[in-house]
This record gives structure tokens, C-alpha cells and sequence, in this order.
């Protein structure tokens, strides 16, 4: 493979890896409006904003998918969609 080809080849590379990025973050971005749906609708209903066992479930699959940086992962994702606690 030539110089050119290879920088072609990353070139285009990287470009799947922005707009994977993109999408992650329109993902991350929906998912922080529906959570913020679940929130409002638990204290309107008497309950806590936070329901500490369904994140356990949530890091233990992040977890399990992707080992500890999944754990990481999760509970930044878990930060950004209902705050720190």
C-alpha cells in the first residue's frame, strides 16, 4: 500500500469515527431528555428522582458488555442524564 492509499484509508477512517461520534452523542443527548421525563414524573408522583437500583442494573450491563471501562463509562453517562447525587 502506497503513502497516499494509507492516508486515504485513515482519512476515511476517521470520518466513520466522527460520525459515530455524532450519533453517539445525539444518543447521549435523547437519552438525557427521556431521563429527565422518568425524573420529573417520579417526583410528581411522591418518589425520588433517583432510583439507585435500576443504575446498578445499568453499570452492571455497561459492565458486562464492555468490563471495567464499561463501569466508567456508565456512570459518567449516568452523571450527565440525572446529575451527580
Amino acid at each position: 500500500m502506497t503513502d497516499t492509499e494509507t492516508a486515504t484509508e485513515i482519512s476515511t477512517a476517521r470520518g466513520r469515527i466522527d460520525d459515530l461520534d455524532a450519533r453517539i452523542i445525539a444518543l447521549v443527548q435523547e437519552r438525557t431528555g427521556v431521563s429527565a421525563e422518568i425524573q420529573q414524573a417520579r417526583i410528581e408522583s411522591g418518589g425520588r428522582r433517583v432510583h439507585l437500583s435500576r443504575e446498578m442494573e445499568v453499570i452492571a450491563r455497561y459492565s458486562g458488555e464492555l468490563g471495567k471501562p464499561g463501569t466508567t463509562l456508565a456512570m459518567t453517562l449516568l452523571e450527565l442524564c440525572r446529575g451527580r447525587i
